[in-house]
């Protein structure tokens, strides 16, 4: 029975290495308990050797025990420099079909696109209190390996070019890029305090984890703030007194949309960094009950950031005017989430509001461009005004618009969970208004952000838990995610304060724009389909 009970207690040493590196999970207090417990054991055997003679177990294998349990006490310390660090991830194919129509008539679409997203997690600590994670990802194409910085790359997923905002976001190259990297200080003098710095989980924020089958928060702010961007967050957490009521966090956030670099005091088109800043709020957690509110300020918005294309960098000044600072925008939204039984649902509501600088946001440049050929002609103000209504733009503006505006969104959504055959099926439908800005550039609606519509998105989809087996890791989890969207817009330019969200209705100004090359979307239509796996 002893020499039985030492080649177990042996070869549980010799595992212990091999433990301690592939789970990930082990740490130093582990690994000195579970010695203390086979010294405590060598222990036990040399007192049964004594009493019952070393026929029981042999001399030779005690001490090779013997000497594995202090080779192990040394070398602990080296394991757990491996074992505290966590690495952790998931892939994503995904098919999508896509197909547009414009108010000219014109319909644009992709039949079938195939895109491949890796992303590598890793979160580690250094002390009891600190902590590191980071997240790096790769998006691309399937067939196409155009580096970032060509002109082309960045128009397959959309028709905005790389940028700080969608890096990571927007089909690329196969290269892994740093999509989060923070370090975290928690319990801060005994506390439930914390600070954090780097580049923020900002992106897939509440509820977006509902349509993306995780069912775990994937960010910090809603999904209307869906922006990766770097910057600073301190925050107090907080139990409510009444048990219903569950937890609450609060915190301060900062951040850096755009770093204009080293200027000269007197460049003529100096530019003004772009910095967020406000608070986000958990109000409350409890089980499934989540409330949660957040109020931002943007500062010195750009016209337009720097590109990753050096192509359009080229460009940029005669395809979008000179690089210009064009005031602040406030942005404030609102998300409440509940189960009832197999049904999930949410609730969230945005507002923001414009506060331009005399270079002016939503400008008419229909009514500015005619008024510039106009004035080349010779016509004053008032002719110019009188031309433009005869032309069916009477309340054209022909300066810059810099009054403040205001713009709202409501999304709502449900999902009902089949669990007896891992079906999930959920609709969602999100409506903004005239001025609505959502801050989105980070969107994983592939095309066009739904929520940063002017107008109706209607979307429907489903998602199925794979029988692929036992899982071997706590992060396993593999599916099929498939979808309908519907977009129905009513104004022109979503995501865009700069140019005047024209009336897609309105004839005249249609017209202009599709003289001037410019045809905005009508409806569109986008089916995907998904594989995922985490791990």
């Amino acid at each position: 029975m002893v020499k039985k009970f030492s080649m177990l207690a042996l070869a549980g040493l010799i595992a212990l290495p091999a433990v301690a590196s592939a789970s990930g999970g082990a740490n130093a207090n582990d690994l000195e308990r579970k010695i203390e417990e086979l010294s405590l054991q060598l222990d036990q055997l040399k007192a049964q050797m004594a009493e019952e003679g070393v026929g029981a177990v042999s001399k030779a294998d005690f001490d090779d025990l013997a000497d594995t349990v202090s080779d192990m006490e040394e070398r602990s310390d080296s394991w757990d420099l491996a074992a505290r660090i966590k690495f952790y991830g998931d892939f994503r194919a995904r098919m999508d079909y896509y197909r547009a129509e414009g108010v000219s008539g014109t319909t644009y679409k992709n039949d079938i696109n195939w895109t491949n997203r890796f992303r590598l997690n890793m979160r580690v600590k250094a002390t009891e209190n600190v902590e590191f994670k980071a997240r790096l990802a790769m998006y691309k194409a399937w067939g196409m390996q155009t580096p970032a910085t060509n002109d082309i790359s960045p128009f397959v997923g959309g028709q905005y070019p790389l940028f700080d905002g969608n890096t990571t976001r927007s089909v690329s190259d196969s290269a892994l890029y740093v999509d989060r990297a923070f370090v975290n200080w928690n319990n801060i003098g005994g506390n439930p305090l914390w600070f954090s710095i780097g580049r923020r989980p900002t992106t897939d924020g509440p509820p977006a984890e509902l349509r993306m089958g995780t069912d775990h928060r994937l960010a910090t702010p809603s999904l209307y703030m869906d922006w990766p961007f770097d910057g600073i967050s301190m925050g107090y957490a907080y139990r409510w007194g009444s048990e219903a009521m569950g937890t609450g966090r609060v915190r301060f956030c900062y951040g850096r949309g755009f770093e204009n670099g080293l200027q000269s005091d007197d460049s003529q088109n100096r530019l003004a960094d772009t910095d967020f800043a406000g608070l986000s709020w958990d109000v409350m957690k409890k089980g499934n009950r989540f409330a949660y509110l957040q109020s931002f300020m943007a500062f010195n918005v750009f016209n337009y950031p720097a590109f990753s294309s050096d192509l359009v960098n080229a460009f940029a000044p005669d395809m979008f005017g000179p690089q210009l600072n064009v005031g602040n925008i406030l942005h404030t939204s609102a998300v409440y989430e509940d189960k009832f039984g197999d049904v999930d649902i949410f609730g969230v509501a945005g507002w923001s509001m414009t506060d331009p600088s005399e270079n002016g946001m939503f400008n008419d440049l229909v009514g500015m461009g005619a008024a510039q050929q106009m004035s080349a002609m010779g016509l004053s103000p008032a002719m110019i005004q009188g031309a433009l209504a005869q032309m069916g733009m009477g309340d054209a503006e022909i300066t810059p618009h810099t009054d403040s505006e205001d713009g709202y969104s409501v999304y709502l959504g449900a999902r009902y969970n089949i669990d007896s055959v891992g079906l999930k099926l959920g609709a969602e439908w999100n409506y903004g208004s005239e001025y609505w800005i959502s801050m989105s550039p980070g969107h994983d609606d592939f095309y066009a952000s739904k929520l940063a519509t002017r107008g109706h998105v209607f979307e429907v989809y489903g998602i199925y838990d794979l029988p692929t087996g036992e899982a071997i890791s706590k992060y396993a989890k593999t599916f099929i995610r498939f979808g309908y969207q519907r977009y129905e817009y009513d104004y022109s330019g979503s995501m865009d304060w700069n140019m005047r969200p024209y009336d897609l209705d309105d004839e005249a100004y249609m017209a202009a724009l599709n003289s001037q090359g410019m045809d905005p979307v009508d409806s569109a239509d986008q089916v995907y389909l998904t594989f995922e796996a985490f791990f």
